[in-house]
């Protein structure tokens, strides 16, 4: 499947934003599935709740394993912490500094690739751990909003990987 670059890729420095979501682990094979879910059960919740969010949904990708399990967030940006009753929800922070930016329609892994290999030739190095596979701050950040747009490929989606310091 090809895809098509809608915006850069780039570096851009950001603040600290609040976040709501759900955390879990899950197997990279069906973890967009699992991501769909997660959307769908985050949504329901914020209606229940009284909560509109802020900002576009997310997926965070906390530990990257394709062979195994992956450690992922659903969430939403800009939406501060509410009280989540001891759920699965959970008041969080995408964190603050330098991102390398991808926006794109079309094949996500051939998007990744493309960021992945594009920062290290701008002499940047991202803020995470090639041996666990951590990352400070992997996002996945859909400018389509997914409850008014089903056809996931007319979603456009953010890629924002944050960089180590430079220098």
């Amino acid at each position: 499947m090809a895809f098509d670059i809608q915006d850069g890729p780039r570096i851009e420095a950001r603040e600290a934003r609040p976040t709501l979501g759900i955390r879990l682990v899950t197997p990279f094979r069906g973890m967009l599935a699992v991501r769909d879910a997660l959307i769908a059960e985050l949504a329901l919740w914020c209606a229940d709740h009284g909560v509109e969010p802020g900002g576009p949904f997310f997926l965070r990708l906390h530990t990257v394993d394709m062979a195994g399990d992956m450690d992922i967030e659903v969430g939403v940006l800009d939406t501060p912490a509410v009280d989540a009753e001891g759920g699965r929800v959970r008041g969080g922070e995408a964190p603050a500094g330098d991102y390398a930016l991808l926006a794109y329609r079309g094949s996500s892994m051939s998007a990744n690739k493309t960021l992945l290999a594009w920062a290290p030739e701008q002499g940047r190095v991202f803020d995470s751990d090639p041996e666990s596979g951590a990352w400070a701050g992997r996002f996945e950040i859909l400018r389509t909003d997914p409850r008014l747009e089903k056809r996931k490929t007319a979603w456009t989606i953010e890629l924002a990987f944050l960089l180590s310091p430079a220098g």
